[in-house]
């Protein structure tokens, strides 16, 4: 199962200093919208998400169809394909991508822990 690129999508308290303390560390901005809260910063190979005020506790997220740039990868497993394997493997959906729609979707899950797991599909 080819989840696409991988992404820690961190909750933070204070985007402007979390960006500080991240580039202190090596990691550059990719994208995102500072003014909007949310950020994409990465470093060689690993990609983190910021996120203020978005939502309770860092997700795992998983993007089909890009690569580690946000680069449009050229053949992918479309989400609702993803979604449809997961559920046949008994894996519990909290929210569904709807499987009658195409092009940009996302669905959630849990693992054993209660951690987070994103699969957002940008196009």
């Amino acid at each position: 199962m080819e989840l696409g690129a991988f992404s820690v999508s961190l909750s933070v308290k204070d985007i402007k200093k979390s960006k500080a303390f991240y580039e202190k560390l090596g990691f550059q901005t990719l994208g995102g919208d500072i003014a909007q809260n949310w950020l994409i910063m990465k470093n060689g190979s690993t990609v983190i998400g910021l996120f203020e005020g978005m939502f309770e506790k860092n997700i795992l997220t998983f993007n089909p169809g890009w690569n580690q740039n946000a680069e449009n990868l050229d053949s992918f497993t479309d989400i609702r394909d993803l979604q449809k394997q997961l559920k046949e493997q008994g894996v519990k959906v909290l929210t569904e991508a709807d499987e009658s729609s195409e092009g940009p979707a996302s669905f959630t899950i849990e693992d054993p822990d209660g951690n987070p797991i994103l699969v957002d599909q940008h196009r």
